[in-house]
């Protein structure tokens, strides 16, 4: 005679409990990082990357996104899609 055995499970969103922009990697990156960010609810999302002077160098991401866990990739280049020049990108969300 067999055991059957009934697993419960409930599907749950797993959701951010608070707003965080984490660091990005890897960093220094050649030629591709990754940025990564947690909305704990629906949000309108703008990232966008600085050069030291504060000059937008270009915008990733201008878009309503359900709340989680979220990331995006930099390929180092402008919004004009040239290759950036090497050195310390800041980035805003």
């Amino acid at each position: 005679m067999g055991v059957v055995c009934e697993a419960l499970s409930t599907v749950q969103d797993v959701v951010p409990l608070r707003f965080s922009l984490n660091q990005n990697f890897p960093n220094p990156f050649n030629p591709i990082t990754t940025l990564r960010y947690d909305l704990p609810s629906d949000a309108l999302v703008t990232l966008s990357i600085y050069d030291m002077l504060g000059r937008e160098v270009t915008q990733l991401m201008n878009t309503t996104q359900d709340a989680g866990f979220k990331s995006v990739q930099w390929d180092a280049t402008d919004s004009f899609g040239k290759s950036v020049s090497a050195g310390v990108y800041l980035y805003q969300i």
